[in-house]
C-alpha cells in the first residue's frame, strides 16, 4: 500500500506513520529525516540541500523528489510505503502522481491528521524545544495552512483523502486509521 500521511507540525504524523508502517510491514519514509540524513552524509543531494537551507530556503521540489524516488524504487517498498512529509505542495503531488503510474504503483490512500491550533499550540509548547516557541509555531502553522490547503483540495477532488480527527489519544488516532486502511486493501 502506498499512503500519504498529512498533517501540521504537532499533529503526529511521525508517531502515527511509524505505528501504520509497523502494521503494515512496509518502510516509513519521512523525507525531513531523509534529507537530514543525505545532508550528514554529504551526498550531492545532501550538498545541494543544505546550500538551500544554509540560505534560509526551502529544499527545492526537485532535490526532495530525487532523493524520495531513489528511496522508493529499493527492494523494501516495493510491496509500499508510508511517506510522512511528501508531498507539501501540489506540485510536489503531480510528480508523485506521475512516478507512480510510471511505476504502475496506485496511491492507496491519503491521511489528512486535523488537530485544531490551540491543541497543537499545546502540543508543540509542551515539546521544549527551541524551534517552539509561539511566534515560531504559530508562523509554522500559517506555512503549512498555506501551502497545504490546495493539496488537500487536490486530493479531495480525487477522492483519494480521509480526514482523521486527531485530537483524540495516539491509540483513539490509530484506530481511525486503520479503519480506514483496512477498507482500502
Amino acid at each position: 500500500m502506498q499512503i500519504v500521511l498529512i498533517g501540521p507540525p504537532g499533529a503526529g504524523k511521525g508517531t502515527q506513520s511509524v505505528r501504520l508502517a509497523e502494521y503494515l510491514q512496509v518502510p516509513h519514509l519521512s523525507t525531513g529525516e531523509m534529507l537530514r540524513d543525505a545532508c550528514l552524509r554529504k551526498t550531492d543531494v545532501g550538498l545541494r540541500a543544505n546550500e538551500a537551507m544554509q540560505r534560509g530556503q526551502l529544499v527545492p521540489d526537485e532535490l526532495v523528489e530525487e532523493i524520495l524516488f531513489e528511496r522508493l524504487e529499493e527492494k523494501d517498498c516495493q510491496g509500499g510505503s508510508i511517506l510522512d512529509g511528501f508531498p507539501r505542495t501540489v506540485p510536489q503531488a503531480v510528480a508523485f502522481d506521475a512516478w507512480l503510474g510510471k511505476h504502475q504503483r496506485p496511491l492507496s490512500t491519503v491521511l489528512e491528521l486535523r488537530v485544531n491550533k490551540e491543541e497543537l499550540l499545546e502540543r508543540l509548547s509542551s515539546r521544549g524545544r527551541e524551534d517552539d516557541n509561539r511566534e515560531i509555531v504559530l508562523a509554522r502553522l500559517d506555512q503549512y495552512d498555506e501551502l497545504t490547503h490546495p493539496l488537500l483540495d487536490y486530493y479531495g477532488k480525487r477522492s483519494a483523502l480521509h480526514v482523521i480527527d486527531g485530537q483524540g489519544s495516539a491509540e483513539e488516532v490509530f484506530a481511525q486509521i486503520c479503519s480506514i486502511v483496512d477498507a482500502r486493501k
